[in-house]
């Protein structure tokens, strides 16, 4: 990771984000989604990440993590790679995916030019981590995460979008991921 962006301590919590190569709206198909949630469900079960915030766009991922057992690059690193083969998959084996042809060719090339991948690559190699250190800079970027499909214009209000964990900080439900509150 050659990047200015670097983790600092795992236990406090970090705003990461990650985004397909080619800014490809994949997101707007909810099948690529439920994978994503997927990977998230199973690093929390079985890997340690503690998920206190979330976001799927249609082309970009925000997640407030920490972890007590485990590097949040390395948790990073297993959500990306299980998603991003699965989705792979997805798109490959899909009969209906209108845009396969030109998202595979997209991902095809990326990977040839990339020499940590082989064949494909989806998501870009950065991720941003930032530690949330202060309380402002917490609430900043959980604003942030939760506003974003407002701002897109997906949704009228942060809680009405399926894919965030907005239900869970604005209301008395819960979404689709547990989360641990800050």
């Amino acid at each position: 990771m050659s990047s200015k962006y670097k983790v600092g301590e795992e236990a406090i919590a970090h705003f990461v984000t990650f985004s397909i190569v080619g800014w490809v709206d994949v997101f707007s198909r909810e099948c690529y989604k439920e994978i994503v949630i997927k990977s998230l469900q199973y690093c929390q079960e079985h890997k340690g990440l503690k998920l206190h915030a979330w976001v799927i766009m249609t082309n970009h991922v925000h997640l407030i993590v920490s972890s007590d057992t485990n590097k949040i690059e390395n948790l990073v690193r297993d959500i990306k790679k299980y998603s991003s083969k699965q989705i792979i998959a997805a798109i490959q084996e899909s009969k209906t995916e209108s845009r396969k042809e030109w998202m595979l060719n997209l991902f095809s090339y990326a990977g040839k030019n990339n020499a940590n991948n082989t064949n494909f690559q989806f998501w870009k190699q950065d991720y941003h981590p930032i530690e949330l250190n202060s309380a402002t800079k917490t609430k900043e970027r959980l604003d942030y995460l939760h506003e974003n499909p407002v701002k897109s214009g997906l949704v009228w209000e942060p809680w009405h979008y399926k894919y965030s964990s907005a239900i869970d900080y604005y209301t008395n439900e819960h979404g689709l991921l547990k989360i641990e509150h800050l």
